[in-house]
């Protein structure tokens, strides 16, 4: 089995169309087993993990405004309002990319803004998912300077949905742009252990993965 440090740092996902119950508490009851971070799950699901893990210190993690990111700023406060009263204890928030490429700055930061005071006032990170795959250089370095000024909790570089997904040089560019208080989470086409311990030596905190028990060799 892989370290405590490369365990501890895995959010085990699953948030594929067409997902069951079934699968997400196979996959809770799988996680509590180890010392992973937390599961990631869809919205929908958050009950069923916060049941099949009720007696696990694991955290659950869920989405808002996946994957695209261009719900509308109350849709996704309704979003992250529902998924806290449901039991997920982090949320990972995708930025308006659209907004974002339109040059609709302060809109975006808005949007952040308002996920960051809902998740602060109930004690919850927040992941900013910024799907750094499909921006340039320079749309990273300032989607990263908005996180920052917004001091959410993480910068999350993919939903791994779109684009290429997590690389090093993005998770060391953002690890040079960012404060020290703002976390990094890779996210994106990690699937081996070798993989997850560069991103983690790169700068990542957190690796955000469908392949966490396969990582761990379970």
């Amino acid at each position: 089995m892989a370290n405590n440090g490369l365990e501890s740092s895995l959010e085990q996902t699953l948030l594929k169309p067409g997902c069951t119950q079934a699968e997400i508490e196979e996959m809770c009851t799988k996680a509590a087993q180890t010392k992973m971070h937390g599961v990631c799950v869809p919205p929908f699901f958050v009950p069923a993990a916060k049941k099949a893990l009720e007696n696990s210190d694991l955290e659950i993690i869920t989405v808002v405004g996946f994957p695209f990111g261009y719900n509308n700023i109350n849709t996704k406060a309704e979003e992250t309002k529902k998924a806290i009263s449901d039991g997920a204890t982090e949320i990972d928030m995708v930025m308006n990319i659209s907004a974002f490429k339109s040059g609709m700055i302060n809109h975006v930061a808005d949007g952040i803004d308002s996920i960051k005071t809902l998740c602060g006032m109930n004690d919850l990170p927040l992941k900013v998912i910024i799907e750094s795959g499909i921006l340039t250089q320079k749309e990273i370095i300032l989607a990263a300077e908005i996180c920052a000024d917004k001091e959410v909790d993480f910068v999350k570089t993919s939903t791994g949905f779109i684009g290429h997904g997590a690389t090093i040089e993005t998770v060391s560019l953002l690890r040079n742009i960012l404060p020290k208080t703002i976390k990094i989470k890779a996210s994106g086409g990690i699937k081996d252990a070798q993989t997850a311990q560069a991103m983690l030596a790169a700068g990542a905190d957190r690796i955000g993965t469908s392949a966490g028990f396969t990582i761990l060799e379970l």
